[in-house]
């Protein structure tokens, strides 16, 4: 079952669970020295999955700019190759379909998992960039209904 809450609905547990995962991959499995957690958690609608007492998959939303956006997604190292990551893209795109209809939805992802995007109708834009140390390509999905 996926969890979807704000982030004055998440409990103490949660925000730990999540923050220790998100740390856990982006800063010390992937070795980078950034600002983990910004102001943009705080507005942010947070999607998550707990396996027993672990989050096992995450991301969040929010709207950026004119547009609407999500990152920081996760799927823990035990539970990746298992299609967790794509259930957890379905989630976050059908959230936002919910919330904020026909609005077009721009990514900025690691590069190493641009085809995985793509998958799910997200094209890139321009060149790939440094973003806290890590190549990232910006990507556009349009949601309008025809």
């Amino acid at each position: 079952m996926w969890n979807v809450k704000r982030f004055s609905e998440l409990t103490i547990k949660e925000l730990f669970d999540l923050m220790y995962l998100r740390v856990e991959t982006f800063v010390v499995e992937q070795e980078r020295v950034y600002q983990e957690v910004d102001d943009n958690d705080l507005d942010a609608i947070h999607v998550f999955k707990y396996d027993g007492d672990k989050i096992v998959a995450y991301a969040r939303i929010f709207k950026e700019n004119g547009h609407i956006t999500f990152g920081r997604v996760v799927a823990d190292k035990n539970h990746r190759g298992t299609g967790l990551g794509a259930e957890l893209i379905d989630e976050v795109l059908k959230i936002i379909e919910q919330i904020y209809p026909q609005q077009e939805i721009v990514i900025e992802a690691q590069t190493y998992v641009e085809s995985f995007y793509k998958k799910f109708g997200f094209q890139s834009i321009g060149n790939a960039f440094l973003f806290n140390h890590t190549p990232h390509i910006k990507m556009i999905k349009n949601n309008m209904k025809i």
